[in-house]
């Protein structure tokens, strides 16, 4: 099993705690792993990027070609548009439709949400909303996360074990709010 990931977003929204989540279930699986953050600022606005590669197999390297992603995850809609050639044709896009317009021109939502809905297999999530609804404001990502997951080969165990790992030191309020985030994420995919 391999999965190609590209996570994309703005400085701030979480991009790398989504690789890091990933990640961490793919290393208790035994499996190999690279990411490469090839784009992007830390600094919050700015944009970022990052390859995640993940496989039962050896990986080789840590750049994802054009056109073979298996999926583009993304915590900000312009960020998706942007890392569409990267999707392969049976891949899958999973979007926030909540833009953070760090731009005088920032393109029309409509426009930018049409053209992600052209993508053979795709889900557009007001993932801002459904974490603000969840009481969580600042889980958006894992929300988005959460959308992934039915796509994304991972069973929802194995995500939740990485998050307790990864947020525990954090107290189990933090973990079971991220948690709660990635169920709402999850269930809206399903529901799609």
């Amino acid at each position: 099993m391999k999965k190609d990931v590209i996570l994309a977003g703005v400085g701030g929204q979480g991009i790398l705690t989504i690789a890091a989540v990933i990640g961490s279930a793919a290393l208790s699986k035994g499996w190999y792993l690279k990411q490469a953050e090839t784009h992007g600022m830390s600094q919050r606005g700015g944009d970022v990027q990052s390859h995640l590669r993940v496989s039962s197999d050896p990986i080789f390297s840590d750049l994802i070609p054009m056109g073979s992603a298996d999926m583009i995850i993304s915590v900000e809609p312009m960020e998706s548009l942007r890392y569409l050639p990267y999707l392969s044709p049976e891949g899958w896009v999973i979007t926030n439709t909540t833009p953070m317009i760090n731009i005088p021109n920032y393109p029309e939502l409509d426009t930018i949400v049409e053209e992600v809905k052209k993508s053979k297999n795709q889900i557009a999530i007001n993932a801002e909303k459904i974490a603000k609804e969840i009481g969580n404001p600042r889980a958006t990502n894992m929300v988005v996360l959460g959308a992934a997951l039915p796509y994304l080969g991972f069973s929802e165990e194995e995500i939740i074990s990485a998050i307790k790992e990864l947020f525990g030191r954090k107290g189990e309020k933090i973990v079971q709010m991220n948690i709660e985030a990635i169920k709402a994420g999850e269930a809206f995919a399903k529901a799609q």
